[in-house]
Formats: structure tokens, C-alpha cells, sequence
């Protein structure tokens, strides 16, 4: 019989409805049994496409003597970190305090008030290289709960004092030597032969990448284009990129990106899709924007809802086995190719007899097609169709498959973050497709998770759901201001400023600077979370730093930039010591120190003459400069965006001004003029 999962909207709980594990769901009716009943509470954190999480759910939480133990023992809850990242952002600190690392699944043994006392993360089954099993951690905790109530209360008290601990700002210059030592860091982590920052396994890091394209433009030091495009060259050739249906998977588990986590998250396709457009702009690289177009393909293929919004992930199992739908056999390889195909593609994504992941292959990129050329006696342009059309066929192949589950909860911060990159998409290649898409999206959003006070978190099988968290707000925002950024429809410039300002009506810290987590009328928990490093997407502070300054730079409001300034304190001590934790942190600051530009246009943004002056601004990457445009007699876009107000246009012609906190250069209507004054 279910348990009482069956009823939630997760997906990630209702995988667990048949365990035979007597699951709560997050909320009052546990602990107030666990009180009654004066038992510790097993808190279990995962999400949907966690390989970990469904490993240890067949081991575990589907065998009924370690079931008979929890609940003879433990009030037992179940929490996806997706729907609750608050409840994940405070456990995982605890048991990264008590242990020194962290992960999911997350396992943390509570006091029936709430208090973590142990933890960690996955246990096996049995005793195994080093770990206990799961059930013995089971006994032994239950035992100490009984008679060891006074080292647990000590602990429980330094627990909640640390949770409960507040930063304090720092009192170093915020200029532009933390940038240079952060630089510094990166280059001593550095990986130069397959690129990213340290061992395996290995993240993509995309905030990371952004700062290191921020730092090419502000310093144009040869090192820094290095780092950037040999990360950006090795990620895109690995198995870390499905290279027959494009986009990435979450990370690699060794150092040359060649074996992934085969899960695939919205939240890396788009942050990696933005760098690879803006990898594509600075460069001129056609390869980065083919890896761009493939991964916005997939997101519109596979993560895309019938409404136009974006779903949360896609499994790394399928058919209980991690990355069965990605990898091939040899003889599987071979026998879709053909004997007309197979030799060539062997050798270009690295197919052997023998494999390399448990006997099958990840794809991968090899060999080059100037090699391939030489070995086989083609033109590179008939390698490159050769190749083209073993992907096809081997996409139609896999396309037969059982397919990896989809978590289609519709995330708000993880939407923002896609939007940005469509509009980004829209805006570098002048792709009108995807500015439609980006809308829709946004539309959609706006009129389910927004309802004219507040944010939810996110939708789910037609309802809105759980309050909405700062990286909602912030990463919505930011979504939306880079889309009006590439269509000037008022709509959203107007919907990030009122995200802005109830961004910081409700989560605001008055005592400290910076903002919670969670808004002053959350639930109350044990304390009340903030987040200030970025992890795999920007943390709610470090977006809502980079949205309240291009706003205050659009709107001359200085509240935003000091509320921004006030935040990066908090951190800045951190900065240059441990940088690939404070990546959209480090990209803030470099908007701030810029010295940012801003740029008004008044003309119509259809017309020519308008279009040749914004074609100035798109041909080059501008990180620190904010632009408007409406038409002359647009007064709403007047009135609504400061930075437009009072700007004549110029003989009736579109006219450009280059302004910097409102002081303005002489207007222009000649392109070539306003690229001068840019430069």
C-alpha cells in the first residue's frame, strides 16, 4: 500500500510512495509525532534525477528489514531539495560542518524539534570501503538518541548556534585588486590540460566561466582566454556533452570531462548555452555557437512544456541502470552505422571493443577532422557530412530507447535563468525564433507564479506551488531584464523592477545587509537560510547584487546600487581566495567596478536607422553596459525607464546616447560615431 507520498506533487516523493518506509512529507504532522513519541527524526534529501538517491532507495528504502528499523526506530521525512531549497540549504550546511563534506542523497538524523545531530550522506547497504552500512548507522544512532540525551543536547545547542550565525561585512576596498587576486586563485587551480579548476570529479562551473569572460574583456590577458577556451574546448568534445542529441550532462567524474553523471539539468544547459553565445561573440569561434544552437535544440526538444516553460531535469538512470539511454556498445555502434559509417565515427568519438564505461562507450570527440581527413583520404567537408549523418542515424537509434524519467516540476529561478539565455540567443545572433520563445516563456510565468504580490517557486500539473525563494525573484528578474534588453517590450523591464522591489521588501536583512533566503513571512525554521556562495547556479544574493546594479545603472536609483554594494561586503573577503564559489559574485563586482556604461536610443526599434545603431551594441560583448531604446513618442518607455527620459532625437533620425551615471557624451545618429564613443 503507498505511503503518504502518493499524494505530493514531487515527483522525486512520489518515487518513493511504494517504499515500505512509513514517509512523511515535510511538515507539522511529523514532528509532532516524533514529540509524542519521543523518537529522532531521519530527514532523507534528494531530487529526481539524483543517481545516488536512486541507488540507495533500492538498497535501502525499498528493503523491508532496513524499513522495519526506520520505523521502528525514526519518524521518517522525505524532502525533494528542488521543491524545498531552504530545508536542503540548512541540513546541508549542518552536516557539512559536522563532516566536512556534503552531497546527495543527504541523510541527517534529527531532535524531534527540528535540530540535525548527525548526518551524512550515502551509506550502503553493507559495511563497504570504509562506510558503515546504512543499517548499523541506523542502530547506533537510535541507541545514542536513548541514552545519550546530554552529548546530544550539547551538540544540538552548538548546532543551532552555528546555523544561527550571521556574517559580518568585510572591510576590504571593493576594487578591482580582489578581481586580479581572484584571477590569480583560478590560475593556481587550473587545469592546463583538460581545463576547469581542480580534479575529478569535475563541475562545469558555468558563473566561473562568465567571470573569466568578464576578465578577458577587462584585462585582455592572453592567460585568461586560455583558461576560458580550454574549458570551453574540453567540455564541449567530452562525453560531459551528449554529442548526438546535444546539451550537457551535470558533471564529469574524472578529470577530462570524458564520463559524466548522466543526469541533465535545465539549470546548466542554460547557463552553459549563455557562455558558449558569449564565448561565440567574443571570439568569433563558429564551434561555440553550434554548441549553443544544439543545446538551446535540446531544451527545446526535450525539457520544453506544451505551455512554452521549462521542466526541471531529466534522470541519469534509465531502466535502473545510470546512462543506459547514452551509451553504446561497440557492436550496437557498429550496426547502426553500417560499414559505410562506422569506421569513420570509431574513430571520431573514440568507440572500442572494449568501452569505457562498464564495458560500453561514452562518445566522445577523439580525433580532429583534419586527422580524420589525412586517415581516410576525404575533404574535411565530406568528413564533416559523414559525421553529420552518423549523428542522425545514431539519434533515430537511440530515439527507440526507454528514455530517462522527466522531473516536470517548472522551477521559477531555473526558468529565469532560461529565458536569459534565449533573449542572449536573440540578442548576439538576431534570432527573432528565439526572442518568441523566451516570451512565451516569460508570459506564461508571469501570469502562473506571479500574483501581484508575490512569487511561488514553482508550477506543477496546473498550480503554483510553495513560496517563492530569493533565487526566484533574482533569477526571474535577471531573465527578464536581459530579455527586454533584446526586444524593448516594456512589459519586462516593468516585471523585473517589481520583482526588484519586492525582492528586497521581503528579504531584506535590515541588521546585517544582504538578503535571507527566504522571505519574512516563510515558515519559520531552525534558522533562517542564506546563501551566500554560488553552487550550480548563481546563489540568491549574488543575482540579486547583478539585477539591482543594471537597474540602478536603467533607473539612477542609487538604493539599488547600495543595497548591492552592501551585499558583495558580505563576501568580499572571500572573493579572492576561494573564486569558483563566488563566480556571479566576482561578475557583479566587475559590472560595479566597470565603470558601467549606459546607453539610451530613441527611434523606433523596427526601423532602420534605429536597427544600425543597435547593431553597434550587439556586434561586440559589452558586460558592463545597460541600453534602452523606445520610439519618440513611446512615453510609457519614457516614463517607465529613467534613462530614456529627456533624450530628443536628433533631425528626427535615431539618436544615440552614451551616458555614465546619467552624464551624458554628445548625442549621435552615426553609428560609427556611437561605436567610437563606446570604445
Amino acid at each position: 500500500m503507498p505511503n503518504r507520498l502518493i499524494n505530493e506533487a514531487s515527483p522525486y516523493l512520489r518515487q518513493h510512495a511504494d517504499d515500505p518506509v512509513d514517509w512523511y512529507p515535510w511538515g507539522p504532522e511529523a514532528f509532532e509525532r516524533a514529540k509524542r513519541e519521543d523518537k529522532p527524526i531521519l530527514l532523507s534529501i534528494g531530487y529526481a534525477a539524483c543517481h545516488w538517491c536512486h541507488v540507495m532507495e533500492r538498497e535501502s528504502f525499498e528493503d523491508p528489514e532496513t524499513a522495519r528499523i526506520m520505523n521502528e526506530h525514526f519518524i521518517n521525512i522525505k524532502v525533494d531539495r528542488e521543491e524545498r531549497p531552504d530545508i536542503d540549504a540548512i541540513y546541508m550546511e549542518a552536516v557539512q560542518a559536522m563532516t566536512g563534506q556534503g552531497g546527495w542523497p543527504l541523510t541527517v538524523f534529527l531532535t524531534p524539534e527540528g535540530v540535525p545531530f548527525y548526518g551524512g550522506t550515502y551509506f550502503p547497504p553493507t559495511d563497504r570501503h570504509g562506510l558503515p552500512s546504512f543499517k548499523r548507522v541506523l542502530l547506533a544512532v537510535a541507541e545514542a538518541y536513548r541514552t545519550r540525551k546530554d552529548e546530544i543536547q550539547d551538540l544540538v545547542a552548538q548546532t543551532r548556534a552555528y546555523l544561527q550565525a550571521h556574517p559580518a561585512p568585510a572591510t576590504v576596498d571593493l576594487g578591482p585588486a580582489l578581481l586580479d587576486q581572484a584571477l590569480e586563485t583560478l590560475a593556481q587551480q587550473f587545469d592546463p590540460v583538460s581545463g576547469g579548476f581542480g580534479g575529478a570529479p569535475k563541475f562545469p562551473q558555468a558563473t566561473v566561466l562568465e567571470f573569466l569572460l568578464r576578465s578577458d574583456h577587462r584585462t585582455g590577458r592572453p592567460a585568461v582566454r586560455q583558461m576560458l577556451t580550454l574549458t570551453l574546448d574540453h567540455m564541449a568534445r567530452g562525453g560531459l556533452y551528449d554529442q548526438v542529441g546535444g546539451g550537457f550532462h551535470r558533471y564529469a567524474v574524472d578529470a577530462r570531462w570524458l564520463v559524466p553523471h548522466f543526469e541533465k539539468m535545465l539549470y546548466d544547459n542554460a547557463q552553459l548555452a549563455a557562455v558558449y553565445l558569449l564565448a561565440h561573440q567574443v571570439t568569433g569561434q563558429p564551434f561555440y555557437r553550434q554548441i549553443a544552437e544544439e543545446t538551446l535544440a535540446f531544451v527545446a526538444r526535450e525539457l520544453t512544456s506544451p505551455e512554452g516553460v521549462f521542466y526541471a531535469s531529466l534522470d541519469a538512470d534509465s531502466e535502473g541502470e545510470e546512462g543506459k539511454f547514452y551509451v553504446w556498445s561497440a557492436a550496437e555502434f557498429d550496426a547502426v552505422l553500417g560499414p559505410d559509417l562506422a569506421p569513420l565515427a570509431r574513430r571520431y568519438f573514440g568507440v572500442t571493443d572494449h568501452g569505457n564505461f562498464e564495458g560500453r562507450n561514452v562518445l566522445h570527440v577523439a580525433t580532429d577532422l583534419a586527422t580524420l581527413s589525412q586517415e581516410f583520404g576525404l575533404p574535411p567537408e565530406e568528413v564533416a557530412a559523414r559525421l553529420q549523418q552518423a549523428r542522425a542515424r545514431l539519434f533515430a537509434a537511440r530515439e527507440q530507447r526507454v528514455r530517462p524519467a522527466r522531473d516536470e516540476k517548472v522551477i521559477a529561478a531555473w526558468n529565469g535563468l532560461m529565458i536569459r539565455a534565449l533573449a542572449t540567443s536573440a540578442w548576439i545572433l538576431d534570432r527573432p525564433a528565439d526572442a518568441r520563445q523566451a516570451t512565451r516563456a516569460a508570459e506564461f510565468l508571469w501570469s502562473h507564479l506571479w500574483d501581484g504580490q508575490r512569487l511561488w517557486h514553482y508550477w506543477k500539473d496546473g498550480a503554483a506551488r510553495v513560496n517563492g525563494f530569493l533565487d526566484d525573484y533574482a533569477c526571474l528578474a535577471e531573465g527578464f531584464l536581459t530579455l527586454y534588453a533584446a526586444t524593448f517590450d516594456l512589459r519586462w523591464f516593468s516585471a523585473a523592477r517589481t520583482l526588484a522591489d519586492r525582492l528586497i521588501a521581503l528579504f531584506w536583512d535590515d541588521e546585517h545587509g544582504g538578503f535571507f533566503d527566504t522571505s519574512h513571512d516563510h515558515e519559520p525554521l531552525i534558522a533562517r537560510p542564506r546563501t551566500l556562495y554560488d553552487a550550480a547556479t548563481p546563489c540568491g544574493n549574488s543575482a540579486a547584487a547583478m539585477v539591482l546594479l543594471r537597474l540602478a545603472e536603467l533607473t539612477g536609483h542609487d538604493d539599488y546600487r547600495r543595497r548591492a554594494e552592501a551585499t558583495l561586503r558580505l563576501v568580499a573577503a572571500a572573493l579572492p581566495r576561494h573564486p569558483t564559489a563566488f563566480g556571479w559574485f566576482l561578475s557583479a563586482l566587475d559590472f560595479l567596478l566597470g565603470p558601467p556604461l549606459e546607453v539610451a536610443i530613441i527611434g523606433d526599434p523596427a526601423a532602420s536607422d534605429t536597427r544600425a545603431l543597435l547593431a553597434v551594441l550587439r556586434q561586440r560583448y559589452r558586460p558592463t553596459t545597460v541600453w534602452a531604446c523606445a520610439a519618440p513618442d513611446d512615453q510609457a518607455a519614457r516614463t517607465a525607464i529613467p534613462l530614456l527620459a529627456d533624450r530628443p532625437p536628433l533631425d528626427g533620425r535615431a539618436t544615440a546616447y552614451v551616458c555614465r551615471q546619467f552624464a551624458c557624451q554628445a548625442p549621435t545618429t552615426d553609428p560609427a560615431v556611437l561605436a567610437a564613443q563606446l570604445d
